[in-house]
């Protein structure tokens, strides 16, 4: 697996393409090492955040269904909220996050985040600047006060191209399995780019912080995204490998007296 991993970062730094079944045993071997890590985590009762922003088409979803396929949603947990409610809009802005923070052992992974009020909700004219700047001004308070929690909190801004949005969203269209991904608000927030770029800017410099960093990913290749925020994570969380004891299956119990039942059980086409 180390050798795979190690062939993928050669293959970036020659700038030539990660094909398919080097990507795949390069992430099986990151995928172990989560593993280790979220036992560590489980053990150790540490508490990880972890932060996925971007512009649409970014490949957010993606990345983070990567990091979730091989470990337990009962350590790593997605959240990503829908928009407010009446009532949550009448809060504390950041009220409603406030309750999806990680407890000991676990990691809590924000698909869009609080930050959806310098994005999204600045771009679209659902924050007034003058939110926007009360916002500015305390989120590195606030994330200061989770990092002193004890939480790890690890922010990931996932940089894409026009040229390679525009691809990604126009796939969105043509191939029936992703319909679902493409908004009336992806369509309105694609023809404002620079309206989002300098809400970007804004972003970065008001919280781009040394106890809260952005980590900025270029996303244009996928796979090498997914690989390179993976290895990030594992480096950036201080995990020891947790030894555990053989595993051996023990011998199943005979059938003795149990006839089984000639019952018309209503099994399921068999199509394929």
């Amino acid at each position: 697996m180390a050798k795979q991993a190690r062939r993928a970062e050669s293959e970036a730094e020659a700038g030539t393409a990660l094909g398919r079944k080097d990507y795949e045993e390069a992430l099986a071997g990151l995928h172990v090492q989560l593993v280790h890590m979220q036992n560590w985590i489980k053990a150790s009762g540490t508490k990880v955040c972890i932060v996925f922003e971007g512009r649409d088409g970014a490949g957010k979803g993606g990345t983070i269904k990567a990091i979730t396929e091989r470990v337990s949603p009962r350590v790593f947990r997605v959240v990503a909220l829908p928009a407010p409610t009446e009532r949550e809009k009448s809060q504390m802005y950041m009220q409603r996050y406030i309750p999806h923070l990680p407890a000991a052992g676990e990691v809590v992974i924000f698909d869009r985040s609080w930050y959806n009020r310098a994005g999204v909700e600045r771009v679209m004219g659902f924050a007034s600047e003058e939110q926007v700047d009360v916002f500015l001004r305390a989120v590195p308070l606030m994330e200061r006060a989770i990092v002193g929690s004890n939480v790890l909190l690890l922010k990931y801004w996932l940089e894409v191209t026009p040229e390679e949005q525009t691809r990604r969203l126009q796939s969105r269209i043509e191939d029936g399995r992703k319909t679902w991904k493409l908004t009336d608000m992806d369509l309105k927030s694609y023809s404002r780019w620079y309206d989002y770029s300098r809400a970007r800017d804004a972003m970065f410099e008001a919280s781009d912080t040394d106890f809260a960093p952005w980590h900025v990913v270029r996303s244009d290749n996928k796979r090498r995204a997914r690989l390179n925020i993976i290895s990030h994570l594992l480096d950036s969380v201080p995990y020891e490998r947790i030894k555990s004891k053989k595993v051996t299956l023990p011998a199943r119990q005979k059938a003795g007296n149990y006839k089984a039942p000639d019952y018309p059980y209503r099994y399921i086409p068999e199509k394929f």
